[in-house]
């Protein structure tokens, strides 16, 4: 007599589907704690960085990167401190070498974590891993004085207050920057102190470009999940 064919069993179709369901119930979860670790991340850092600005305040009566290089190397005891600013009592919208100074003062006060040798003068420069910090994706962070923040009347605009508030990068996919507005705010992208700089990479000239990258659709402040952008950045208001 021939030999039959023999198929799989439903049994065995069954431990198959389940272990696939495994496997991808996995996949899923692993992606989802990876994305909490990075939100995380940059509570964290946004946190700490206000924490530090602030203290350095406390502590020397006048703002990092703002202050003198001399006044600043002679205050915190390091003669390897050689950028600073103009003591006019903020971070100046467009400059970079007050920008750049801070972080400067900061790690030299040991108030954050790091080394960062200042000096910056464009935006080409500043945008190096000895000058200025890194979120999770490699966008750069900046704190200062700027307009580069949205509103409910849509993006940014040269007319809008300057405000102090950390940039914290661009490169931040739009599920997670959703993530962190929910954790640390409001979860609205032109409200609130957390909100869209307007720009895919930072601006600190005080003007900035139309966009809705990572909206809806224009000014119906809500984040464009479904659209998977990879490139939005936010800014925290001070």
């Amino acid at each position: 007599m021939p030999r039959g064919q023999r198929g799989f069993t439903l049994v065995e179709i069954a431990i198959v589907l389940v272990m696939i369901g495994l496997l991808l119930g996995g996949i899923l979860k692993g992606r989802e704690l990876i994305n909490g670790a990075r939100v995380r991340n940059l509570a964290d850092m946004n946190a700490g960085i206000q924490a530090a600005y602030y203290g350095f305040i406390d502590r020397y009566r006048q703002v990092p990167g703002d202050m003198p290089a001399a006044a600043a190397s002679s205050a915190i005891g390091d003669a390897a401190i050689t950028a600073g600013g103009n003591a006019n009592g903020q971070v100046d919208a467009g400059n970079w070498r007050e920008a750049s100074a801070l972080w400067m003062h900061l790690t030299r006060a040991r108030l954050l974590q790091g080394s960062y040798d200042g000096g910056a003068r464009s935006a080409r420069r500043y945008r190096v891993v000895t000058v200025a910090p890194q979120n999770a994706f490699n966008g750069y962070m900046l704190l200062g004085q700027t307009r580069d923040y949205s509103t409910a009347g849509g993006a940014p605009n040269a007319t809008q207050p300057v405000r102090l508030g950390l940039v914290l990068g661009d490169n931040i996919p739009v599920d997670i920057a959703r993530e962190l507005d929910l954790k640390i705010d409001d979860q609205r992208p032109l409200t609130g102190a957390l909100r869209f700089t307007g720009t895919t990479t930072f601006s600190h000239s005080g003007v900035s470009e139309a966009t809705t990258l990572c909206m809806t659709a224009a000014n119906t402040n809500e984040y464009d999940v479904a659209g998977d952008a990879q490139q939005c950045n936010l800014v925290y208001l001070y």
